[in-house]
């Protein structure tokens, strides 16, 4: 038998019928979805970097579409937290400290990963043919495997804390 008295109580702080916490769902999920199946797709058929005369040039198009619909995740994530229930015991200085903290770290692992991988290493480059040299070893891939992936859940972690 399994108690959800913990689980019920969370739910009452999450208004999962709020518009904006749909689209901020939808839009956290629809993200690696899409670029995961873009480039599986480019990686089989190479159409991208046929229609666009170069896979450097594909590569840096799906970067923005990548960058813009990483802007529309991060307004719906913002409008969602905006709009739900807070917790009353986080509405103070040490949890608005703490999220900046962690937000800096994320932040940090975000932008030191993107400048050891590059454009087109961090924007799915490999399955456009475009392959590094070799395997980053820097930091931050010597602290963590996925620093861009964790940077980026302390990113929204921090924010959420804010």
């Amino acid at each position: 038998q399994v108690d959800v008295t913990a689980m019920a109580r969370l739910f009452g702080y999450v208004d999962v019928t709020d518009s904006g916490f749909i689209a901020a769902v939808l839009s956290i999920a629809f993200n690696p979805f899409f670029w995961n199946v873009v480039a599986r797709w480019e990686h089989k058929t190479r159409a991208l970097s046929r229609v666009f005369g170069s896979p450097y040039t594909a590569c840096y198009c799906l970067g923005a579409v990548i960058l813009m619909l990483n802007c529309v995740r991060s307004h719906c994530f913002t409008e969602a937290m905006k709009s739900q229930p807070k917790l009353e015991g986080l509405d103070c200085h040490w949890a608005y400290y703490s999220g900046l903290a962690i937000l800096a770290v994320g932040t940090l692992f975000v932008i030191s990963s993107f400048l050891a991988l590059g454009f087109t290493g961090t924007f799915l480059g490999d399955y456009f043919g475009i392959l590094m040299e070799a395997k980053v070893t820097s930091f931050p891939f010597n602290v963590l495997d996925n620093p861009m992936y964790w940077g980026s859940t302390a990113v929204y972690l921090g924010w959420s804390l804010m």
